[in-house]
């Protein structure tokens, strides 16, 4: 059985007549595709390829807080079992400036709005195929440092990646992290923002999707999209973000650090094929010391 037949009949098990699955490209953790019904009417659907791990529960979830508390355009979320999830169909995202203005209108929106007092989230997570430890945290260098990036050395990829100098450098990384990140509030953030993950609706407006949400620092969410391949017409979006919400001096010097936890989560999901290894050791290398023992 091919993924689209395993996923057309995964839908029919769950009341949905599908006539036509075309598969989607990219991501690591599901079977995932544009449903064409019976009566013509198309939604999107995902499911898993190996067991069934609360993925898409949690992802429903996260679509709520995004859409309920942040005031942010997510999809209707129309079935969620650990089998299978059922989202409403979106458009392709336009790269146009117009666009880009809008994104930024509304990542300021959710973090204005949402801003907390501690860091974490009422529940574990996911990011990707692998968890996302979200334990309430007071102090924000703390969590980020423990919950963000700590968390990934012990993955067997990042292991087999890194020496003994550059795991030490990490550490020391995350010790000075008060000394390299301002003091900010929490915010409700999509945690995984990257350009792929933002869609739209038919008439153009901004759309979030498969969110890795936990209240954490507003510039961990832009790092994603600063960091990660992206058109130029994005630059509208920092550009409004700035204006309507304000970054502390220095916030573009601060963007690698906060997106080593996405290079971290790259390797240990095993899709190092493009040097995300060599991107975390420029990073890390000041805080590296030769000759310790």
């Amino acid at each position: 059985m091919s993924h689209e037949e395993m996923l057309a009949e995964r839908l029919r098990e769950a009341g949905y007549a599908a006539k036509k699955v075309d598969r989607a490209v990219g991501g690591v953790v599901a079977v995932a595709g544009l449903v064409t019904l019976e009566d013509g009417s198309e939604l999107f659907a995902k499911t898993l390829l190996g067991r069934e791990t609360g993925v898409f529960p949690v992802e429903a979830a996260g679509l709520a807080e995004l859409r309920d508390l942040g005031g942010a355009r997510t999809p209707d979320v129309l079935h969620a079992t650990e089998r299978l999830l059922v989202l409403e169909k979106m458009d392709p995202r336009r790269d146009d400036e117009d666009f880009w203005e809008r994104l930024g209108h509304a990542i300021a929106a959710l973090h204005m709005s949402t801003v907390g007092d501690r860091f974490g989230w009422h529940r574990h997570g996911w990011l990707g195929r692998l968890r996302q430890d979200n334990t309430w945290e007071q102090d924000g260098h703390t969590f980020f440092a423990e919950r963000r990036l700590l968390r990934w050395l012990s993955e067997p990829l990042v292991e087999a990646a890194f020496d003994r100098e550059d795991r030490r450098a990490v550490e020391r990384l995350c010790a000075a992290l008060p000394e390299l990140i301002p003091s900010q509030p929490a915010c409700l953030t999509h945690g995984d923002l990257w350009r792929e993950n933002v869609v739209a609706t038919r008439e153009g407006e901004p759309v979030l999707i498969d969110p890795a949400v936990s209240y954490n620092w507003p510039e961990a969410d832009l790092s994603m999209l600063w960091c990660s391949p992206r058109p130029r017409a994005s630059e509208r979006c920092f550009a409004v973000y700035q204006e309507i919400a304000g970054l502390q001096q220095g916030w573009e010097e601060r963007m690698p650090i906060l997106h080593l936890r996405e290079l971290l989560s790259v390797i240990a999901h095993g899709d190092d094929d493009w040097g995300a290894a060599d991107a975390v050791r420029a990073v890390i290398t000041p805080f590296k010391r030769r000759n310790e023992n």
